[in-house]
Formats: structure tokens, sequence, C-alpha cells
């Protein structure tokens, strides 16, 4: 079994790189965010600078993207929040099966984000609907953000449930060690 786990982490760069991709995406679509929300506020109060018709719809859209990718980077790092109160009084055993019960769920909800996601981005209201302020843009780019945060979130839940499944199967070499 170590030999699995260990051919397993030679694909941790995939997961590293993977999150400095979405991490540089989640920075660009925060740097679109503030620009064009600026863009828009200096074009209300300057007369000279008129304000994009667009602004509103587009700054929400990249909002949307923000938000699920950012939050698919939170698996990674272990940052959601968590309900940690019982953790101490727990058994670690139980402590550590109970944390990949709910990693597993979550992966669960990211097969489904991408299933319905992609239904949602092939369906007529996503294909046929147009954004309000940019007629010529499908409500595709509405919807796409779903069925991308599935897969993203499928990425690191499988890096955490192996990690979980590893701490189970694995004795820690560290303290055998000492």
């Amino acid at each position: 079994m170590p030999a699995f786990f260990r051919a397993v982490e030679k694909i941790k760069p995939v997961y590293d790189w993977t999150y400095k991709i979405l991490m540089f995406i989640c920075k660009l679509l925060l740097i679109g965010d503030i620009a064009i929300t600026a863009w828009a506020v200096a074009g209300r109060y300057i007369p000279f600078i008129t304000d994009p018709h667009w602004s509103e719809e587009i700054v929400l859209t990249l909002m949307v993207y923000m938000a699920v990718l950012s939050a698919t980077l939170a698996i990674r790092k272990r940052a959601h929040i968590r309900m940690t109160a019982f953790d101490k009084y727990l058994p670690r055993k139980v402590l550590m099966a109970s944390d990949l019960l709910a990693d597993i769920a979550v992966l669960a909800l990211g097969v489904v984000l991408v299933i319905y996601g992609i239904r949602f981005c092939n369906s007529p209201l996503s294909m046929r609907g147009k954004y309000a302020s940019i007629p010529t843009l499908s409500k595709f780019w509405q919807y796409l953000p779903i069925p991308v945060a599935g897969v993203s979130m499928i990425i690191f839940e499988l890096e955490q449930v192996f990690q979980h499944i590893e701490a189970f199967f694995v004795k820690d070499e560290k303290k055998e060690v000492a």
C-alpha cells in the first residue's frame, strides 16, 4: 500500500500547478473586477468619462467566477469553515474518518456540479439567452463557472481524500524513527 501512495505523491506537482493557475486566474478576475468597477464609478461622477452600460453584469459575472474558483482553492489549503468544537474530544481515528467522510461528500458535490453544470451550459436558456446589456454575449458565460468549479473541486478533493486514506494506512515514519 505505501508504494501506491508514493506513486500518487508523484502527481503532487500537477496539484501545485493547478493551484497556481487557478490563483493567477482569481487574481486577474479581481483586477478586472476592480478596474471595471472603478471605471463605472468614475463614469458616473466625472463628466468626460462614460459609464459603460455593461459594467454591472460583467462585474457580477467576474465575481461569480472568482467566488467559485477561490472556494476550490480553499479546499486545497483546508481553509473552509469547519465545525471543530468536538475535535479534541473525539478519538483520532474517528476524527480522521469524519474528515474523510466530509471530503467524500464535497467530492460528490463536485461531481454533481460538473454533471448539472454541463447540462446548464448546454441548455437552450444558456445557448440562446443573452446578457441584457450585451446582446451579443451568451448566458453560457454565466453558467460556465458551475462545471469549472466542479472540475477544480474534484481535483483538489481527490488530493485530500488520498491524504486521508494515506493517514489511515501508512504509519507516520517520522514518529517511528524518533
